[in-house]
């Protein structure tokens, strides 16, 4: 093995902590097809050539794999995949940048950072739809895509003046890209989703274009924003036209747009607001998967009221739906029903997990419908004529096994 001058302060340890990170992520592989298990095999041929590059600065990353996945609007998001090794080299870089950059971050900048959560930027919009009567919604067009790596760089020195973070950084920016046929593409703008140092300097970017920026220039406006997922709270239909004009204008300068279709201003109504909109706004917007609209809420004293509250979005219940009915639950009649719940646990487990944190009862439909697929499986299997009879059984299973499936245990019960 040819051993390079050692001129980047990037240790073994580094790198040997960095992988034991990377490996319990996502599997999929590279440009170079090597995957985790490879590494896990033989350490020393994979980890040892991957630092001796990088302490010697001699590292250049490989292609991104493109990938394309679905959105649930018809249209699809595209995906950078990074080498496994390449994963570790930009997890070496983002756990040495992110304690320099963390600190300065605002508080109400929630997207991949530590100890905050999509669900506490939900409770902060809620609270603050509560307060303020009027949302810009604002939708970025294609963020990840057009960063640009110039303002990207400029951003990064005003943080870290430590040239091995900046070398590396700036590389992976200008990574080339394999498209699906086998051509490479070089990139002139924009930073992958899919890879580990992405998040953060997509973060940077914003924290810098947008969050810094209102705070000093509207110290009296409120926001939420989670990675590109941006909404801002203001008082009047005339201060949210200000504001969205002050917004667009100052995202140009940083290469920037929003999309006209999607960014709207939103009257957030509930009861007590006797104001009435006249301005022909919308009331109701999605934000992190889930929907703010006027709902019917039942205070403590049992009194009725309209409050403009959060829940699962009709897009999340028609994609949860469609996956259930991509699985064919009804076709596993060669297994067992433990099987089937210890499958489908872990999926239910992650939408209970997110979507259930406001108005659960928003799922009652949809876990009735996999109820109705768990029923048209015991048709199949145990030849049961009718559906009162699958139902019956269902019925008696539930009782007797109250926590067989993941949905039942939490109170989604036949």
């Amino acid at each position: 093995m040819l051993e390079h001058a050692k001129t980047q302060p990037i240790s073994k340890r580094q790198v040997w902590d960095a992988w034991k990170r990377v490996r319990t992520g996502g599997k999929a592989t590279g440009v170079d097809g090597v995957t985790v298990a490879e590494i896990e095999v033989n350490h020393r041929k994979y980890l040892y050539p991957l630092w001796n590059r990088l302490a010697s600065g001699c590292y250049m990353p490989p292609p991104v794999r493109e990938k394309s996945i679905p959105k649930g609007n018809g249209k699809e998001r595209i995906l950078g995949i990074p080498t496994i090794l390449d994963r570790v080299a930009q997890e070496v870089i983002r756990e040495e940048l992110e304690p320099l950059v963390e600190p300065k971050f605002l508080p109400s900048s929630f997207g991949y950072r530590p100890r905050k959560s999509a669900h506490q930027a939900l409770e902060q919009c809620a609270k603050n739809c509560w307060e303020r009567w009027y949302v810009v919604d604002l939708d970025i067009k294609g963020f990840f895509d057009n960063i640009n790596h110039d303002r990207m760089m400029e951003v990064l020195r005003k943080h870290t003046d430590r040239k091995h973070i900046l070398l590396y950084c700036e590389r992976w920016l200008k990574a080339q890209v394999m498209k699906p046929n086998g051509t490479l593409e070089d990139r002139s703008a924009g930073t992958p989703q899919g890879g580990v140092i992405s998040p953060l300097l997509a973060n940077l970017y914003l924290h810098e274009v947008f969050d810094r920026w209102l705070t000093e220039t509207q110290p009296l406006v409120v926001f939420e924003r989670y990675a590109d997922d941006i909404v801002v709270h203001t008082r009047s239909p005339e201060q949210s036209a200000v504001i969205l004009d002050k917004i667009r204008s100052r995202l140009r300068e940083f290469s920037l747009t929003l999309s006209e279709e999607k960014t709207k201003v939103v009257y957030c109504w509930r009861t007590a607001r006797f104001h009435k909109d006249e301005s022909g706004c919308s009331q109701e917007f999605d934000f992190l998967g889930h929907t703010f609209r006027p709902r019917l809420c039942l205070r403590e004293d049992g009194e009725k009221f309209w409050g403009f509250r959060p829940a699962i979005s009709d897009k999340n219940k028609k994609k949860i739906q469609g996956e259930l009915r991509q699985m064919s639950i009804h076709n596993w009649v060669g297994t067992t029903i433990q099987k089937m719940a210890k499958r489908l646990a872990p999926k239910l487990r992650g939408w209970i997990n997110y979507f259930t944190k406001f108005r659960p009862s928003e799922m009652d439909y949809t876990f009735w419908k996999l109820n109705v697929r768990i029923m048209k499986w015991a048709r199949k299997k145990y030849k049961l004529l009718t559906f009162a009879h699958s139902y019956g059984w269902l019925k008696r299973v539930c009782k007797a096994n109250p926590n067989l499936f993941v949905h039942w245990s939490k109170g989604f019960s036949v």
